[in-house]
C-alpha cells in the first residue's frame, strides 16, 4: 500500500507499526498470521530500514550473514543463499526486499510516510496518529519499530553550511552513489562507518585526509566464503543451531570461554589472541577469555595485543601511534570490523589529523580550519553517527496519559520495562528499546524474540478481554535500576561512546542496552509472561489488574554467583559432616582474592579459657598508634578460622585506619555453647590489656563480626557491659545471628535459593546448641532484658538473607533502648555478598558506607586529636 491521500477522518487499525526494517516487517507477517489489522508507516520508499540509508562504500554488517537473517521460516532460509561471510549492504537490502516480497508485506506497508506526532486518547483507549502526507490513523497499540541506529547525529561543528565543496553524510549517502575520482576528500570520523568506507575512499580519492578525534579498536573481517566449520552445523541442525543462538549470550551460537585471562601463560594467552585475530569475528574475539568485559587487566592484555596490530600493520610509528586508543577499554565502544583500514594509512595519498593535537577551529569555505592550518578540500564526509537508541523514539511528538510527552519522560534518560514499554503510554510497545540487549546482541536474534513477545502480548489481552497494558512505575524503577546495575559490574561506564548516550550533546549520560545478554534477557521476558505479566498493569470492562513488583531485585554480580554455584552441583551443606564442611569451605576461602594490601600482617594467639586461640594481626600502612577492632568470623560457630574473612578484614584495616585483629574461637559440634562466647570474650579482654604493645591507641577497643562472628561481637558487647570487661567503642554487626526465632518472614521467604538457607541456619544451630539453651542472651543477644548502656554499632543486613528480620530487629531494639545505630540495608545482596572483596562490584559500595559509617562512630575528641 502505497502514499495514503489526505482524509480528515481517521482511519482505524488494532496495530501501527512505525518502521519497516527487519523489525517491522517480521512484526507485519506475525500480527497480520494472529489476524490483527496491521499498518506499517515507514518514511523510505521501500523496506530495509538501517540499510535502505545506510549505502556508503563499504557499508557491510559485523555479524555474519547467516546469523543475521530470519529464522522463523525454515522454507524463507531455504530459498535464500547469502554470498560471502560479511554481506554488503546491497546484499542484505535485497535480503529485506526478497522477504517483503515473498510474504507479500508491500501491501500494508506505506511508503514515503513519516509520524509526525503520537497522542493517547484516554477516553477510547486508542492512539492516533498524524502522518506527513495529512493521514491521520488511529490504532489500539502502538509500535515503535524505527531501529537503534536510524537518527543521524547533528554535526556539532560550527560551519558546516559555508563550505562550497560537496558534503555527505554516511547516514544517508546518496542511493546514487558519490564519484570522488581524482578529488581531495576530508572524512571527519573514524567510527565504524568511516573504517568500512575509507579504504574504498581512498583508492579512488588523490587525497584523502581522516580527522580523527577518538581512535578506534578494529579487527579484521577476513571476508570471503562462508566459514566452512559454521555452514556445516547450520547444514547439520538448522533448528538446534538456531536455538543455541536464541538461549546465547549475543544471539550467535558460541561456546563461552570457560578461562579467564590471567589464568594462563603469557604464551597461552598470546596464542588465544592470535588465533581469534585470524579467525575474526567481534564476539568471539572479544570472547577468547571470560572477563574482557569485567576486568581491567583482562581487557588491558587484549587491548593491547590489539595495539601491537596496529604498530606492525601502520609503516609511520607516529601514525600507528595515533592510531592505538587508549582513553578506553576495548569492547566499551562498538569494536570495529574492516577490511584493510589499517593498511590504508600507508598509501601516499592518506593522510591522519589528530584532532588532539591539531584541534579542529571550524568547516570553512575552503574545507577543514584547524588551530594551525586550513585543509583544503573538495569533499567532505561527515562519518558522526547516531544519536543512537532513542533518538528515532523522541524524534516523532509521542503523547501519553496526562499530556505527558515522551522526550519529557526521558529527559534523564530513558525509562521503560524490559525495553518493551513505557509507565504512562499505555499499549506503546518499542522493538529493541533501550533496556533491551540490542546493539548489544545479533539484532534479528533480538529483533525476533522482542516481536513474538509483543504479538503472544496482544493475542493474550485480546483473549482475556483486556483493552490496555502498560508497566507499573514499581517495574520501571526496578528494571532502570538492574540495567544500570548490570553495567555498573562492567567496564563500559568507562568509555565516552554511544551506548552511554556521549555522542550527542546534551544528551542524557546513561547506559542505554542490556548488558545482562540474550539469554539472561529472555528468561526475565519469559518469567514476566509466567507470572501473569508480573509488573504490568492490565485494564478492561471488568476493571484493573495490577501485578506489581521488582522483576530483578538481585544484584546482578551476585546472581551470576549464585548461578555458578548451583552449576557446580555442590551437595547441601547440611548433608555433610562438619569436617566436609570446613574442607569444602576452606578450598573456596583459598581461591578468593587477598583483599587490599596493609602495612602488616603477624599471625599470633591470644589466651582462652580452654587454651590458645589463633589469631592474625593487619596493621594500617600509616603511621599509629591506631584504633583496634576484634574481629570474629562467620561460618555458624561450625566453621571457618582466624584467616577466612581475611580480604574483608585487610579491607576494614585500610579503610577505617585500624588495626584488625581476627581471632578464632573453639568450633561446635566438638565445643559446643557456650564455648565460642567464652572464648571471644577471653580475647576481647586480652586484647583490650594488650592494646598499647598491639599498636592501639588510647580508644577503648571495637569488636565487630559476620553472621556467627557478629553473634559473637553483639555478645560480648554485652558481657563486657555486665560483667565488668573492657569499655567497648563500637560494634560492627555485618548479617548477624541475633536470635533464635526461625518464624521470621526472611527465615520463610528466602529460606531457598540464596546462599545461606533455612535448612543450613538449623543445621548450625542443632551443632551449636540444645533447643532449650537458645533463649540465653549469650547466643541470642536480642533476648538480653535491657540493651541500655551498649557502644554505638554499625548494622549492615542484606536483603536475601534469612537472617536480615532478626538483623533488623536488633539494630530497632538497640535503637529503642537509647544506642546509637547506624543501619545499613544492602537492596539485593545476600548473606555472603558483602564480605566477598575484589569479587562482586555491586557490593563495593556497602562496603564503603559500613566503613565510613564505622570511622564516624569514634568519639569526636579522640578523631580531633588524632
Amino acid at each position: 500500500m502505497n502514499e495514503s491521500q489526505p482524509t480528515s477522518e481517521a482511519e482505524e487499525f488494532d496495530v501501527a507499526v512505525v518502521g519497516a526494517g527487519f523489525a517491522g516487517m517480521h512484526l507485519l507477517h506475525r500480527l497480520r498470521g494472529a489476524g490483527f489489522t496491521t499498518v506499517v508507516l515507514e518514511t523510505a520508499d521501500d523496506v530495509g530500514g538501517t540499510w535502505y540509508w545506510n549505502r556508503y562504500p563499504g557499508a557491510r554488517c559485523d555479524v555474519e550473514s547467516i546469523d543475521y537473517s530470519f529464522s522463523f521460516d525454515p522454507e524463507l532460509e531455504r530459498a535464500w543463499q547469502w554470498s560471502e561471510k560479511y554481506a554488503t549492504q546491497p546484499e542484505i537490502l535485497r535480503y529485506a526486499q526478497f522477504v517483503a516480497d515473498r510474504l507479500d508485506l508491500r501491501r500494508d506497508i506505506r511508503f514515503s510516510t513519516r509520524v509526525e506526532s503520537a497522542g493517547w486518547d484516554e477516553t477510547s483507549n486508542r492512539w492516533t496518529l498524524r502522518t506527513s502526507t495529512g493521514c491521520n490513523l488511529s490504532a489500539r497499540f502502538y509500535v515503535m519499530a524505527t531501529g537503534c541506529l536510524s537518527m543521524p547525529k547533528d554535526v556539532d561543528i560550527s560551519g558546516v553550511g559555508s563550505f562550497t565543496g560537496e558534503t555527505y553524510w554516511t547516514s544517508r549517502w546518496p542511493h546514487e552513489g558519490v564519484n570522488v575520482s581524482g578529488k581531495r576528500v576530508a572524512v571527519i570520523g573514524t567510527g565504524s562507518s568511516a573504517i568500512q568506507s575509507i579504504p574504498h575512499l581512498a583508492a579512488a580519492a588523490s587525497e584523502l585526509t581522516i580527522f580523527q578525534r577518538t581512535p578506534n579498536f578494529s579487527i579484521p573481517a577476513h571476508n570471503g566464503p562462508h566459514r566452512p566449520d559454521k555452514v556445516a552445523a547450520f547444514a547439520e541442525d538448522r533448528d538446534g543451531y538456531r536455538t543455541a543462538a536464541r538461549h546465547s549470550g549475543a544471539g550467535v551460537p558460541v561456546t563461552p570461554a570457560d578461562r579467564g585471562t590471567l589464568m594462563v601463560t603469557t604464551e597461552e594467552r598470546q596464542h588465544a589472541y592470535e588465533a581469534a585475530w585470524q579467525r575474526g569475528g567481534i564476539i568471539e574475539f572479544m570472547g577468547t577469555f571470560n572477563d574482557h568485559g569485567a576486568n581491567s587487566l583482562a581487557n588491558e592484555h587484549l587491548a593491547e595485543f590489539v595495539r601491537s596490530k596496529i604498530r606492525s600493520t601502520v609503516h609511520d610509528p607516529a601514525t600507528a601511534e595515533a592510531l592505538c586508543p587508549r582513553s578506553f577499554p576495548i569492547g566499551t565502544k562498538r569494536l570495529c570490523v574492516d577490511t584493510g583500514y589499517y593498511e590504508t594509512f600507508n598509501r601516499p595519498n592518506v593522510r591522519l589529523v589528530d584532532l588532539h593535537a591539531h584541534p579542529l577551529k571550524q568547516i570553512g569555505e575552503r574545507g577543514v580550519e584547524l588551530v594551525d592550518e586550513t585543509v583544503e578540500v573538495d569533499v567532505i564526509v561527515f562519518a558522526t553517527g547516531f544519536d543512537a537508541m532513542t533518538g528515532a523514539i523522541v524524534a516523532v511528538d509521542i503523547t501519553g496519559r496526562g499530556g505527558v510527552t515522551l522526550a519529557e519522560g526521558w529527559s534523564a534518560g530513558p525509562r521503560t520495562y524490559l525495553g518493551l514499554q513505557v509507565e504512562g503510554f499505555p499499549n506503546l510497545f518499542l522493538v529493541t528499546g533501550p533496556g533491551s540487549p540490542s546493539v548489544l546482541s545479533n539484532m534479528i536474534v533480538s529483533i525476533e524474540q522482542h516481536v513474538n513477545w509483543i504479538t503472544d502480548c496482544l493475542i493474550g489481552l485480546r483473549a482475556d478481554g483486556y483493552e490496555t497494558i502498560e508497566p507499573t512505575p514499581t517495574a520501571v524503577d526496578g528494571w532502570v535500576q538492574h540495567v544500570n546495575a548490570f553495567a555498573g559490574i562492567t567496564l563500559f561506564p568507562q568509555a565516552n561512546s554511544w551506548y552511554m548516550g556521549a555522542n550527542v550533546p546534551g544528551k542524557p549520560r546513561v547506559f542505554l542496552p542490556y548488558v545482562g545478554g540474550v539469554e539472561r534477557y529472555r528468561v526475565a521476558c519469559e518469567e514476566v509472561v509466567a507470572r501473569d505479566y508480573f509488573g504490568f498493569v492490565r485494564t478492561g470492562p471488568a476493571g484493573a489488574v495490577h501485578n506489581d513488583g521488582v522483576l530483578r531485585a538481585v544484584q546482578p554480580d551476585v546472581a551470576i554467583m549464585l548461578e555458578l554455584t548451583a552449576q557446580m552441583g555442590i551437595a547441601p551443606l547440611e548433608s555433610m559432616s562438619p569436617t566436609d564442611v570446613r574442607a569444602l569451605v576452606a578450598a573456596g576461602n583459598a581461591m578468593s582474592p587477598p583483599g587490599p594490601h596493609v602495612g602488616e600482617t603477624i599471625d599470633l594467639t591470644v589466651p582462652g579459657p580452654a587454651g590458645p586461640l589463633a589469631a592474625r594481626l593487619h596493621r594500617p600502612p600509616t603511621i599509629g598508634p591506631h584504633p583496634i577492632l576484634v574481629w570474629f568470623h562467620g561460618g555458624g560457630w561450625v566453621v571457618g578460622s582466624q584467616t577466612s574473612d581475611d580480604p574483608f578484614c585487610r579491607f576494614l584495616c585500610v579503610q577505617t585506619n585500624s588495626v584488625v585483629i581476627s581471632v578464632d574461637y573453639r568450633h561446635a559440634p566438638e565445643a559446643c555453647f557456650p564455648a565460642a562466647a567464652q572464648d571471644a570474650f577471653a580475647a576481647l579482654c586480652w586484647v583490650a590489656e594488650h592494646a598499647t604493645e598491639l599498636g592501639g591507641a588510647l580508644a577503648p577497643v571495637s569488636v565487630g563480626g559476620w553472621s556467627a562472628g557478629g553473634n559473637l561481637a553483639a555478645v560480648v558487647a554485652q558481657q563486657a557491659r555486665d560483667e565488668g570487661g573492657p569499655a567497648v567503642a563500637r560494634q560492627l554487626l555485618v548479617c548477624p545471628i541475633t536470635d533464635s526465632d526461625f518464624s521470621r518472614s526472611s527465615y520463610v521467604d528466602i529460606a531457598e535459593g540464596f546462599g545461606l538457607t533455612a535448612t543450613l541456619l538449623h543445621w548450625f544451630w542443632d551443632q551449636y546448641t540444645d533447643v532449650e539453651q537458645r533463649t540465653d542472651p549469650r547466643v541470642a543477644p536480642l533476648r538480653a532484658k535491657t540493651l541500655v548502656g551498649l557502644p554505638p554499632a554499625v548494622i549492615v543486613t542484606c536483603q536475601f538473607d534469612p537472617l536480615r528480620d532478626e538483623g533488623d530487629a536488633y539494630a530497632a531494639a538497640l535503637m529503642a533502648d537509647g544506642v546509637h545505630v547506624e543501619h545499613i540495608q544492602a537492596d539485593g545482596h545476600i548473606h555472603t555478598s558483602v564480605l566477598a572483596v575484589d569479587l562482586l562490584p555491586t557490593g563495593a559500595p556497602v562496603r564503603s558506607q559500613l566503613a565510613e559509617a564505622f570511622v564516624n562512630l569514634l568519639d569526636n575528641s579522640w578523631t580531633k586529636s588524632r
